[in-house]
């Protein structure tokens, strides 16, 4: 796995992005998928465990817990205040 820039393992706390992309060859994120984490949804970082690890976010109004090691597959475009 090699992917750089923005993924949902880089937001902050409070920090919105859509997901733009999955790399979805580990087995365990297309479970993931499964649970609603697809392309264009809009997800949030809701909080994290000390150490940061897992991340809890927030999907469709549910909370969702992923290791860093898992989130580092789902490339994401922040969202920007007024969109």
């Amino acid at each position: 796995m090699a992917i750089n820039g923005n993924t949902l393992a880089t937001l902050k706390r409070g920090q919105k992005g859509i997901i733009k992309s999955v790399d979805a060859a580990d087995p365990q994120v297309q479970r993931l998928m499964v649970l609603g984490l697809v392309e264009g949804a809009e997800v949030e970082h809701a909080s994290s465990a000390i150490g940061g690890d897992p991340i809890e976010f927030r999907l469709f109004g549910c909370g969702i817990s992923l290791r860093q090691e898992h989130a580092k597959y789902f490339q994401v475009a922040p969202v920007v205040a007024g969109d």
